[in-house]
């Protein structure tokens, strides 16, 4: 059987591989890593903490398989997203601090609205509306945007964002309020549905 054919199944490898086909999670592995790598490294945006998060995503795959417990045939992808995702997750908890945000392009409204406990389903939707609310964002008055970066992305106390932005210290607070309420508004007025 040819196993690197491109259009072979990611089901049909999975199930070879549970059966003792060891390079058929070569192939998965090779198919997916571009996209799997990119998305780690779009959060973490460090190389060597990217490949760590990359081979502890393998690793749980590899032992979810070997216990039998993989039970979502046809859906490989999103899975192992998934575990990426709540590693990366886990790997901001670790080091106590939220993603840096690069630029008004890379804000990624998930990071506020998601507690990270979603099933395949649901992350295959987000990313699939992801681009969508990228764009969102752009929506909201720049001083509320500012602030909701400033607090979630460059995690500054309100102190320090209302001595960057000339304001009182309620006047941050208060802006960062409607900045929230506002942003779930955009959602609704677009019909985009988030599970948070």
């Amino acid at each position: 059987m040819k196993l690197n054919h491109p259009h072979s199944e990611d089901a049909i490898l999975v199930r070879q591989y549970i059966d003792g086909h060891e390079p058929a999670l070569e192939v998965l592995i090779k198919r997916h890593q571009q996209r799997i790598y990119s998305f780690i490294y779009s959060k973490v945006l460090n190389r060597d903490e990217t490949e760590d998060i990359f081979q502890e995503t393998f690793i749980k795959v590899i032992r979810t398989l070997k216990k039998g417990k993989y039970n979502e045939e046809g859906k490989f992808l999103p899975w192992v997203m998934r575990i990426a995702h709540n590693l990366v997750i886990d790997y901001f908890r670790k080091s106590k601090r939220m993603p840096k945000f690069q630029s008004r392009n890379d804000f990624d409204i998930f990071d506020i609205l998601s507690d990270g406990e979603q099933s395949a389903e649901q992350e295959i939707i987000n990313l699939q509306v992801h681009e969508d609310v990228r764009k969102l964002i752009h929506e909201l008055p720049d001083d509320q945007r500012d602030v909701l970066v400033m607090r979630i992305y460059r995690d500054m106390s309100f102190k320090e964002i209302a001595d960057t932005t000339e304001v009182s210290i309620n006047t941050a607070l208060g802006r960062m309020r409607y900045a929230l309420i506002n942003l779930r508004k955009v959602i609704e007025k677009h019909n985009i549905i988030l599970t948070n």
